[in-house]
C-alpha cells in the first residue's frame, strides 16, 4: 500500500527520558523523526535510577553523580530505620545534565531536536497534522505532518487529553523540590551523602512523603502530596532546617504533577500512543518514573515501528500490554501499599517499623535494583506476608 507523503513518521512530543529514549530508538530504526521539546525545563526529580538502567539504556558512568549505599526511613515519631543496600547501589542522576544527553543522543541519531510547544493536532486522512509553536525570540506557529505521533509530554499530557477519551481522570500528586548546594560544614550525622533519607511523617506530607536525596556536591529535597491545600514550599522549608539545611544555596525550585496510575488506554487506535508519565508509568508509593519512563519508550518505539510498517493500529496498544506484563503487579501491590500504610501516622509507624526486617530489606533491594520480582527466596516472601499481615491486623508492634 502506498504510504502519503508526510514530513516525519514520527512527532515526540516532549523530550524527557521516555520521549527522548523512543526519538532515539526510532531514529535508529531508520524513521525520520521530529522531537518537540518545550523549552528544556527540568522537571523535579529526586533523580534515582537502578543499576540495571545503565546496562539496558547504555547510559555512562559520567552521569551518575552519586551512588547511594543505604537508605533511611523516618516515621512520624521520628524513629530511623536504615536499609543498606549489599553488593550494588541505587544510582543519582541531575536532570539538568541526564535530560540534555538523552535528546542529543537522539540527535546524534538522526532525530530532528526543536524547542516547541503542543498547540493541537488533526488528522488528514491517513497522515496526522501536528501544529506547535516555536520558542525563541520571535515565536511562529509551525504546522507539520506524520504518519504517527507519540506524547511524552508529562502527566496531565496535551496529546493525551486531546486524544485519549477520559486522560485527564488520572490520578497525581503534586511533586516540588529544591536543588541546594551541600555547604562543606554540614552536619554529617543529620545528612549523608551515600544515603537516601526518606520522611515518612504526616507533618511534612499527608498522603506522600517528603525527601532528602544526595546528588554529589548537591541534594534534592523535596515532597509530593495530591492534597490540594497542602503547602509544598513550607514542607520543603521545614524539612531543610530538620536536616541543618536551612541556609543552604538553594540552586533551583521546581514543582510539576506526577501521575499515579497507568492510563488504562495509551493510544486512541489511529495513531496516537502516549508514554511516560503522559502514559501514568510512575511508580505508587515509591514515586520511581525515569526507569519506568525509559522502558515504556522503548517500547512504545517499538509499537510505531510495527504500525509504521503495517499501517496496523492495532499495534500501538502492544506498548501498554508489553509494560503492563511485565509490571503491572508490581504497579498494583505499590498502589495497596500507598492507599493503606500512608493513610494516617500510625499506619506510617507501623510501616517504617516493617523496614526493620532484613527479609523486607533484601527483597526490596533486589527487586529494586533489577527491576524484576525475586522469585528464589519463597520462604522469604512467605515471611514477609505473614509479617505484613500482623501488622495490619494490629498483631505486631510498631
Amino acid at each position: 500500500m502506498t504510504q502519503p507523503h508526510t514530513d516525519y513518521d514520527t512527532i515526540v512530543v516532549g523530550g524527557g527520558p521516555s520521549g527522548a529514549t523512543a526519538a532515539h530508538e526510532l531514529a535508529n530504526k531508520g524513521h525520520r523523526v521530529l522531537l518537540l521539546e518545550r523549552g528544556f525545563r527540568i522537571k523535579p526529580c529526586g533523580g534515582a535510577i537502578p543499576p540495571c538502567l545503565l546496562q539496558e539504556f547504555n547510559i555512562p558512568d559520567h552521569l551518575v553523580v552519586a551512588r547511594i549505599r543505604s537508605a533511611r526511613m523516618i516515621s512520624p515519631k521520628g524513629q530511623s530505620v536504615d536499609m543498606p543496600i549489599d553488593g550494588t547501589f541505587v544510582g543519582m542522576v541531575d536532570r539538568d545534565e541526564f535530560d540534555p544527553w538523552l535528546r542529543q543522543r537522539a540527535s546524534e541519531a538522526g532525530a530532528t531536536v526543536v524547542p516547541g510547544v503542543f498547540k493541537s493536532l488533526e488528522y488528514q486522512e491517513e497522515l496526522v497534522s501536528l501544529t506547535y509553536q516555536t520558542k525563541d525570540e520571535n515565536p511562529r506557529t509551525i504546522t507539520v505532518t506524520a504518519r504517527s505521533v507519540l506524547g511524552a509530554d508529562g502527566a496531565r499530557s496535551a496529546v493525551a487529553r486531546a486524544t485519549i477519551p477520559d486522560a485527564e481522570k488520572t490520578p497525581w500528586v503534586l511533586a516540588y523540590h529544591e536543588i541546594i548546594e551541600v555547604p562543606e560544614d554540614q552536619n554529617w550525622a543529620a545528612y549523608d551523602p551515600d544515603r537516601c533519607d526518606v520522611w515518612y511523617q504526616g507533618r511534612l506530607s499527608p498522603d506522600f512523603y517528603a525527601w532528602v536525596f544526595p546528588h554529589g556536591k548537591n541534594a534534592s529535597i523535596g515532597v509530593g502530596s495530591a492534597h490540594k491545600e497542602f503547602s509544598a514550599k513550607a514542607s520543603v522549608a521545614a524539612l531543610r532546617a530538620d536536616v541543618g539545611l536551612a541556609e543552604a544555596t538553594t540552586k533551583r525550585k521546581e514543582g510539576a504533577p506526577i501521575p499515579m496510575k497507568p492510563m488504562k488506554r495509551w493510544d486512541d487506535g489511529r495513531a496516537v500512543l502516549v508514554s511516560g508519565d503522559a502514559a501514568g508509568v510512575v511508580a505508587p508509593a515509591s514515586g520511581e518514573g525515569i526507569y519506568y519512563a525509559m522502558l515504556c519508550g522503548r517500547l512504545s518505539a517499538n509499537a510505531l515501528d510495527a504500525f509504521l510498517a503495517t499501517g496496523d493500529a492495532r499495534a500501538l496498544a502492544q506498548a501498554r500490554k508489553q509494560f503492563m506484563k511485565l509490571h503491572g503487579k508490581v504497579f498494583w501491590v505499590l498502589g495497596l501499599l500507598q492507599r493503606f500504610w500512608y493513610g494516617t501516622d500510625k499506619r506510617r509507624e507501623k510501616f517504617v517499623a516493617m523496614c526493620r526486617d532484613p527479609d523486607v530489606q533484601t527483597l526490596t533491594w533486589q527487586s529494586y535494583t533489577t527491576k524484576k520480582l525475586v522469585r528464589r527466596r519463597p520462604f522469604a516472601h512467605i515471611r514477609v506476608f505473614f509479617k505484613d499481615l500482623a501488622q495490619l491486623l494490629g498483631l505486631a508492634r510498631a
